[in-house]
C-alpha cells in the first residue's frame, strides 16, 4: 500500500528537492505529487483524493481541508499560524527528509485504519530464545540477522554447497524488556513504545507506523527500544500476534529476539515462528534450565520439530534435546560489533536445518 501524498508549497526549489528525494528513496511507500500555486492545488484536489497533503501557510487558507484524508501544515517556526485551525497537524519543513517521511507515515498510521495490502511480503519468522540469561542470546539473534543481509545482488553457496539467495530484506525485532539494541546499532529514532500504544488502543495501521519509525543500519531494519522497560507489559497475546504480522509484511526475514521467560506471549511467538533458535551456554545453570524446559514444559514438545539448539560460546551439550544443533565458538573481544560479525560467519550452518518460505 502506497500513501498518496500531495505537497503544496510556493517554494518551488524546496518542492523539487522534496519530490526528487522521496521519488528516489521512498517510492515503495509514497506516491508523491507536487503543486506550487493555489489554482493548481484546487484543481488537483478536485481531480483526485489524497491520503495526506502537506500544505504551506500561504496556500492552506484558500482550500477546504476536509477534501483530504489527513491535511498537515508544512511550516517553519518563524511563521505565524493565525487563522489556521489549531487542531491541524504540523510538519516542520526544515528537517531531514527521512524525518518528514517518518512523521507523515506515523501521523497517517493513526487515522488510516487497518487496510488490506495485497502487495505485502510475508517474512520467514525466526524466534531466538533461551531459558537462561547470559548465554549470548541477543548476540546470536543479531548474528543470525546479519548473516541474512545481502552482501551483493548475487546468490552464494553456503557451507553445504546449497545455493542461498542474498537479496533479502531483514527485520530484527527486539521484544526484551531491557533492549540490547543500543549495544549494536548506533542510530536513534522513535521508540517502539509508540507501536505498543497503538496496539493497546486497537486503532490505526500498525504496519504503516512501523514502516514510518523503523531505522536501518548494517543492512538490518529495526525498531528502537522502549521508553521504559515496563512498556512491554501492556502487550497482550493478541497484540504480539498483530505486531509480528505487521513486521513480517515488511521483510523477507524477521528475527525476533525474546526475553528469557516462557510466558503466554513468548509461547505465541514460538507458535507463530517458522524456526526457533534455542540458545544455551557453557554454565551449569544454562544446562540445568535447558533440561528443565525440555522435560517439564509441554511447550517444548509442540515446537521441538522447528527448534535448532545453538550451543554458544563453545558450550558442550552432552544430551541435546533437539535433533538439530550447531556449536558457535567463544569469541574473546570487548567489541560487540566484532563479536556479532564473527559469529555471523558461523551462522550459515544453521540453514541446513532451517525452513524457508520456498519449501
Amino acid at each position: 500500500m502506497r500513501v498518496k501524498l500531495l505537497v503544496a508549497t510556493i517554494d518551488t526549489i524546496y518542492a523539487g528537492l522534496l519530490s526528487d528525494n522521496i521519488s528516489e528513496r521512498h517510492a515503495d511507500i509514497i506516491d508523491i505529487s507536487v503543486c506550487c500555486t493555489l489554482d493548481c492545488l484546487r484543481e488537483m484536489l478536485l481531480k483526485q483524493k489524497y491520503d495526506v497533503a502537506l500544505i504551506d501557510t500561504t496556500l492552506i487558507a484558500g482550500i477546504d481541508t476536509d477534501s483530504v484524508h489527513l491535511p498537515l501544515l508544512l511550516w517553519t517556526e518563524d511563521e505565524t499560524a493565525a487563522g489556521i485551525p489549531a487542531e491541524l497537524g504540523k510538519i516542520n519543513k526544515h528537517q531531514r527528509i527521512s524525518s518528514i517521511v517518518a512523521a507523515v507515515l506515523e501521523k497517517y498510521a493513526g487515522v488510516s485504519g487497518k487496510r488490506h495490502d495485497p502487495d505485502s511480503k510475508y517474512a520467514t519468522i525466526t524466534a531466538v530464545w533461551s531459558p537462561s540469561g547470559g548465554v549470548g542470546k541477543t548476540s546470536v539473534a543479531l548474528a543470525y540477522a546479519l548473516s541474512k543481509v545481502p552482501g551483493d545482488n548475487s546468490n552464494h553457496d553456503d557451507v553445504y554447497g546449497n545455493v542461498m539467495p542474498r537479496n533479502k530484506d531483514v527485520f530484527y525485532l527486539n521484544l526484551e524488556n531491557f533492549s540490547g539494541i543500543p549495544g549494536f546499532f548506533g542510530k536513534t529514532g522513535k521508540s517502539i513504545s509508540s507501536v505498543f500504544e497503538m496496539l493497546d488502543n486497537h486503532e490505526g495501521n500498525v504496519k504503516m507506523l512501523v514502516q514510518g519509525i523503523c531505522c536501518r543500519e548494517k543492512g538490518i531494519t529495526y525498531l528502537c527500544g522502549p521508553d521504559n522497560y515496563d512498556d512491554m507489559n501492556i502487550l497482550s497475546c493478541e497484540n504480539i500476534c498483530e505486531l509480528l504480522s505487521s513486521c513480517a509484511k515488511l521483510a523477507d526475514e524477521l528475527v525476533v529476539d525474546l526475553s528469557c521467560v516462557c510466558d503466554a506471549r513468548n509461547i505465541k511467538v514460538f507458535e507463530a515462528a517458522d524456526n526457533l533458535l534455542l540458545v544455551t551456554g557453557q554454565s551449569v545453570f544454562a544446562e540445568t534450565k535447558l533440561a528443565q524446559f525440555a522435560s517439564q514444559n509441554d511447550t517444548f514438545e509442540r515446537i521441538k520439530e522447528k527448534a535448532v539448539l545453538v550451543a554458544n560460546m563453545g558450550a558442550v551439550v552432552n544430551d541435546p534435546p533437539t535433533d538439530a544443533m550447531i556449536s558457535l565458538p567463544f569469541i574473546r573481544s570487548n567489541d560487540t560489533t566484532a563479536v556479532i560479525t564473527a559469529l555471523s560467519d558461523h551462522i550459515p550452518a544453521v540453514r541446513r536445518y532451517m525452513k524457508t518460505t520456498s519449501e
